[in-house]
């Protein structure tokens, strides 16, 4: 599959002056209904990986290659361009030069590697960063193992929420001298501090989840704030929606009486089962 042209799209979103909001998403059918509903880009946050693909929780125990494989099955449910949540790269520098090249193969238009020290360290009371040299020894290593020129680099940090905004200002202005994309920001942060990274910087600007004062899309957008994630409620509302249906049924509810059942008019659509009719009846004689 060629992958180019979600990238592209992407790159004219972070190029844009509008804050937009992903849609979170962790599998092929979420993946279509947020293109089918609109969203510019889709989302698949490391958190959510490992909820679906292991039932685990965001403890950096998925591996590379599984989170690889579901972006891959989202990729090719659809055109949605896929921001992923890379966490710390599955390791060190060379390691992330490894999942930009499994990433990018997969079909993600845009990563994001962060500077958080992963995975947890035995005795570590709350979360801390690397070094700033290493983290720009990990921008670096990103850039230089990406082979489509396409494929977005975001450089990630929660530094404003755990260092306070000297360190967020310092690493946002190594990142940026290293080449990345764009810079994402999560643990969130002040309109204070937001004001002087985008005095300081001028790459595009992401955000994690962040307080109300953080919410008005168009301040966003006038600090270049171009991607701003709302949280991954969707993943949430489907496991409410599957728990409520099994204790119904096992309750003893009918079939026909469930609630909140998609219709078969939505299940068609989101399997597209019309395109598998037409080529049973054009390659199978159907």
């Amino acid at each position: 599959m060629h992958w180019t042209d979600r990238r592209e799209r992407f790159r004219a979103a972070l190029a844009g002056d509008q804050c937009i909001h992903p849609g979170s998403v962790f599998d092929p059918i979420s993946a279509r209904i947020a293109e089918e509903l609109g969203f510019e880009v889709g989302m698949f946050a490391g958190s959510i990986a490992s909820f679906t693909v292991l039932g685990a929780p965001d403890l950096i125990v998925l591996t590379l290659s599984e989170f690889a494989a579901q972006a891959y099955r989202i990729n090719r449910a659809g055109k949605l361009p896929l921001l992923v949540d890379a966490d710390h790269g599955y390791g060190n520098a060379l390691n992330v030069m490894r999942t930009v090249q499994e990433l990018e193969t997969v079909g993600v238009a845009a990563m994001c590697i962060e500077d958080t020290l992963l995975p947890r360290a035995y005795g570590e009371k709350k979360p801390s960063l690397i070094s700033l040299d290493e983290g720009v020894g990990k921008m670096r290593a990103a850039i230089a193992a990406r082979e489509d020129p396409s494929f977005v680099i975001v450089g990630r940090t929660s530094a404003a929420a755990i260092n306070g905004t000297d360190d967020v200002l310092r690493r946002a202005k190594a990142y940026e001298a290293a080449g990345v994309d764009a810079l994402f920001f999560a643990g969130g942060m002040t309109r204070q501090q937001l004001d002087a990274i985008s005095d300081t910087v001028k790459l595009p600007l992401m955000l994690g989840g962040s307080g109300r004062e953080l919410q008005d899309r168009d301040y966003l957008a006038s600090r270049r704030v171009r991607i701003a994630l709302q949280g991954h409620q969707p993943f949430s509302a489907a496991v409410q929606a599957v728990y409520d249906t099994l204790k119904a049924l096992r309750e003893g509810t009918k079939p026909s009486d469930l609630q909140g059942i998609a219709s078969a008019e939505t299940m068609r659509r989101v399997t597209r089962d019309g395109d598998y009719k037409s080529w049973t009846e054009r390659f199978l004689g159907g």
